[in-house]
């Protein structure tokens, strides 16, 4: 008789220990993974592309003006004011012989070293970098956020620095001329 009972106690504990230890995965179901996606630079969509096709474009207007060869400082000559339409009121115009040139054009470089959607992972990103001594900006664009490292006057210096961002954040950088006009 205690053989049965033997039985059935090892039956019932091996039943229960099974439904304990399957049951929850087995209900519990797959588990999801949250991931930021880091895309590659430019980020460009499918759907920008098929509005661009289907868009008409069209030629200038030419207008018959002329520019001065440098810039204007003065005005000279007749203007009408918005006030009184039927008053003219004379302006002078004289050209600055001595334009001031850029002596700095194409001088600076900078690193674009990802494009992220989540504007929170890339200030985390140029946060940690900052902190590594990288000077990380953020620019923001449509509907993501370019990581920026520089800009730096040594092309060398940042060409290094692309091979130790690669190691640190995975990303390969694209190393780009300085437009400070637009960043």
């Amino acid at each position: 008789m205690g053989s049965k009972f033997q039985n059935r106690l090892v039956g019932t504990i091996v039943l229960v220990s099974i439904t304990v230890i399957v049951l929850p995965d087995l209900l519990d179901g797959e588990k999801i993974r949250y991931e930021d996606p880091i895309e590659s630079i430019p980020i460009r969509s499918w759907h920008e592309d098929d509005v661009r096709m289907k868009l008409k474009i069209l030629e200038p207007i030419k207008e018959q003006v002329m520019l001065p060869n440098s810039p204007v400082t003065e005005i000279q000559g007749k203007f009408i004011s918005p006030n009184n339409p039927t008053q003219e009121n004379p302006l002078s115009v004289i050209v600055n012989s001595n334009p001031h040139k850029n002596k700095y054009e194409n001088s600076a470089w900078i690193i674009q070293l990802m494009a992220l959607k989540n504007f929170n992972s890339a200030d985390n990103v140029v946060q940690d970098l900052k902190q590594r001594g990288y000077q990380a900006h953020i620019k923001k664009e449509n509907s993501f956020a370019r990581v920026i490292i520089g800009p730096d006057i040594s092309k060398k210096k940042l060409e290094r620095q692309l091979v130790e961002l690669e190691e640190i954040t995975g990303s390969k950088g694209h190393l780009i001329q300085f437009n400070p006009l637009n960043p």
